[in-house]
């Protein structure tokens, strides 16, 4: 599959695999000056690139598991969701769960992005669901 992307700014950096059997492509930063993210901080970090998408098609970005390990920083929205029809700029929402400030330098990676496939679906409004073995038990229903 050929992803046309188009580089917004001078500090934006073509999504990258760090290993072939990677399912997820790194996103770079690319703020102009470091950004400073203290503890419960909250921020859209630029990444300075838009992409276009198949229809059928949407990118998740999600988080770092490095950097949720070693410096408790997520995505609040995760994973964020690029629909097909979108051309603006991937921003990612990133959240410092950590006890730290983290510094956020240009060119730093981020996210990951990930490419899935989906289907269009229509929802049939029913009087009844057909039954299965778990019914309705959910939120840990099946204990620890």
């Amino acid at each position: 599959m050929k992803v046309k992307i188009k580089l917004l700014c001078e500090a934006a950096q073509m999504p990258q695999k760090m290993s072939t059997s990677s399912s997820g492509y790194d996103l770079f930063s690319a703020n102009t000056e470091e950004i400073i993210l203290k503890p419960g901080d909250i921020k859209l970090i630029p990444t300075g690139i838009a992409i276009n998408l198949t229809s059928g098609y949407e990118a998740q970005v999600r988080p770092r598991s490095g950097l949720a390990y070693k410096h408790g920083i997520g995505i609040l929205n995760s994973p964020g969701t690029i629909d097909a029809d979108y051309r603006g700029e991937i921003g990612v929402i990133l959240f410092n769960f950590g006890k730290q400030e983290f510094k956020i330098q240009t060119g730093m990676r981020i996210a990951q992005l990930v490419i899935s496939r989906y289907e269009n679906v229509e929802f049939l409004s029913v009087e009844e669901l057909s039954a299965t073995e778990r019914g309705e038990g959910g939120f840990g229903h099946t204990g620890v």
